[in-house]
């Protein structure tokens, strides 16, 4: 086949196969248009999963006339004219390659009337054949249908899934849009079904009840509120607490700039700053916006827009890293974990949102807990004078209970339950507190420390040999200075060959071979330095488990009430090392509904 250009209607199919990858796809570019031409409210009504019907009304400033037949040419828009806006781009659309591609697999309608404009006009493109502008009725703003997806082209319908399937990437994109634009009103229809209404949220209340309706009232009753900034470059948002991490990642929502990504270097970032308090095998879930300098970052790099290319990625991933490890470091006592049981009006956990008038107050539940059976046994500690057998003779215990005013935010203790739990009161209720796992976060964050100020090299008896490839140890050579600072001595014995001889006192009996080799691996993934600080830290954490108390020692009150006072100034005490929480709190009120009080 000789050499020819492509007709024009075939060009705009072969570019809706990067633009138009489903239903989904034209919701997306549909209402980012009406984002940018500054929509406050946007109405979204969808047929059989976005197949047959998809129709997007905006009160925007809307279209000129003139304009209507350019809008649906390709690569006309009115969002950038040069490489410079090109290069610092704000809107979330600029290609100019949306309506076209959608036109072109499509029957679409525009219909538009723009601020000051006495009547309205409409266009029509079917099989990319343009009909002439026509008067209209709409009213100011601007509708969009889109009708009979892909009906010119069934070899890519063929590959669409069930309605159900298509509908629910519609659910889930349109609800990324309203976490990211509280300044606009969204609705989603589905057959006349409305889906999703989220009013305008200008307050601090409305913005709680649109982030409980999508993440629900377990995370907004006990996130934490996140907001660091850092010369050009600001993060805020609210951060999920360790204890109600999930099983998947469907509740990790991401924006830079009001747009909504799923880019590797923020995610493993918000992850890394998870590291240390997640159970394993569990998922974070947060909402996090990251706001800067548009010529810092290369919004251009994805055919859907979805992933980024920042012009210091090193530097966005520390910060990022840092700031989420930052609001997670809250002491024991600062945030309420979470708890299994009914709160009463007034008893929920500490929330990073302001109590507003009808708002919930925590996720009903109905368990209750184990009901103590035989081997229920209760010791006080080992006071003079005090019991050291069962629950006999309670009445010096007292006598050995400070009083609340002079306790901590985790009270004062009362008693050690089966030689592992220790029970303290406050004035919220009652405190049960994991010794050990407790402990264990104590120590772990005290050797963290001591590694960090100062640590201590230790030279080897014989030199670890670490075999890599070539390209490795290149990559290795980069952050030679972050090894050097961290008490690693490391040579370059050949291309691929480097010898240890020297590494941090702490970690002397680790493996140095599996360390370096992990380390080096996730340079190469760019995840940096930080990995280096992640095995090291397993290792001390290693380290404070073997070293903390464990079941079965019988504690005295003042040894209690030092740890209860060590957890409150100690960082990310509500977890230990391996993400499992070091306390709970049982309210007054959650007692009294257990007992049936005030009924």
């Amino acid at each position: 086949m000789p050499i020819q250009l492509l007709p024009s209607a075939l060009v705009d199919q072969i570019a809706a196969g990067e633009v138009v990858e489903r239903p989904a796809s034209i919701v997306k570019e549909l209402v980012e248009n009406s984002l940018d031409a500054g929509a406050t409210r946007i109405d979204i009504d969808v047929e059989s999963g976005g197949m047959a019907l998809v129709r997007v009304l905006d009160d925007g400033r809307g279209i000129e006339p003139a304009e209507l037949a350019l809008a649906i040419q390709r690569h006309a828009t009115s969002k950038i004219a040069s490489l410079d806006d090109l290069a610092a781009v704000e809107t979330l659309g600029f290609r100019g390659e949306a309506l076209p591609s959608i036109g072109s697999v499509a029957r679409l309608r525009i219909a538009s009337r723009s601020a000051g404009a006495v009547a309205a006009f409409e266009v029509s493109v079917e099989g990319g054949a343009v009909a002439a502008p026509a008067p209209s009725a709409q009213p100011r703003g601007t509708l969009v249908e889109v009708r009979d997806l892909f009906y010119n082209v069934p070899a890519r319908r063929k590959f669409l899934r069930a309605e159900s399937t298509e509908l629910n990437h519609i659910l889930r994109l349109v609800e990324r849009f309203v976490l990211a634009r509280f300044e606009v009103a969204f609705r989603l229809r589905h057959g006349g079904r409305v889906l999703i209404d989220a009013p305008l949220a200008t307050s601090v209340q409305a913005q709680r009840a649109r982030i409980a309706s999508i993440m629900g009232d377990g995370f907004t009753d006990a996130c934490l509120p996140i907001d660091r900034a850092s010369g050009p470059v600001r993060l805020w948002g609210w951060v999920g607490q360790p204890q109600a991490a999930r099983s998947s990642s469907d509740q990790q929502f991401f924006y830079v700039n009001g747009r909504a990504v799923r880019d590797r270097l923020l995610a493993n970032a918000a992850r890394l700053g998870y590291r240390d308090v997640l159970y394993h095998g569990r998922q974070p879930a947060y909402l996090l916006y990251l706001e800067l300098d548009p010529e810092l970052v290369d919004v251009n790099a994805h055919p859907q827009k979805l992933e980024l290319r920042f012009r210091d990625s090193r530097q966005i991933h520390d910060f990022v890293f840092r700031a989420v490890a930052g609001a997670l470091a809250v002491s024991a006592g600062e945030a309420a974990p979470p708890t299994g049981l009914d709160a009463a009006p007034g008893d929920a956990p500490q929330s990073a949102f302001p109590a507003g008038p009808g708002y919930p107050q925590g996720e009903p539940s109905h368990a209750a807990g184990p009901t103590p059976g035989p081997g229920f046994t209760l010791s006080w500690g080992r006071e003079p004078g005090a019991l050291s057998g069962g629950v006999a003779e309670p009445g010096p215990a007292p006598a050995m209970v400070a009083p609340l005013e002079a306790a901590g935010s985790l009270g004062t203790a009362l008693a050690q339950l089966h030689g592992v739990y220790i029970l303290a009161q406050s004035e919220r209720g009652l405190i049960l507190v994991d010794a050990h796992a407790a402990h264990e976060r104590v120590l772990y964050e005290r050797l963290k420390r001591e590694f960090g100020e100062a640590p201590a090299s230790q030279t080897l008896l014989h030199p670890v040999v670490v075999e890599l490839a070539a390209h490795e140890t290149d990559a290795l050579a980069g952050v030679g200075d972050e090894f050097a600072r961290a008490g690693f001595e490391i040579d370059l014995l050949a291309p691929g060959r480097l010898a240890v001889r020297a590494v941090p006192a702490l970690l002397a009996g680790g493996d140095v071979a599996a360390l370096v080799r992990e380390v080096v691996r996730d340079v190469l993934q760019d995840q940096g330095t930080h990995h280096l600080e992640s095995a090291a830290h397993g290792l001390l954490g290693s380290l404070a488990c073997r070293s903390a108390i464990h079941a079965n020692r019988r504690l005295s009150i003042p040894e209690m009430n030092a740890l209860l006072r060590q957890m409150e100034e100690t960082e990310r005490a509500g977890q230990c090392n391996h993400g499992r929480p070091t306390w709970t709190l049982l309210t007054l009120g959650q007692l009294d509904l257990l007992f049936l009080r005030g009924r």
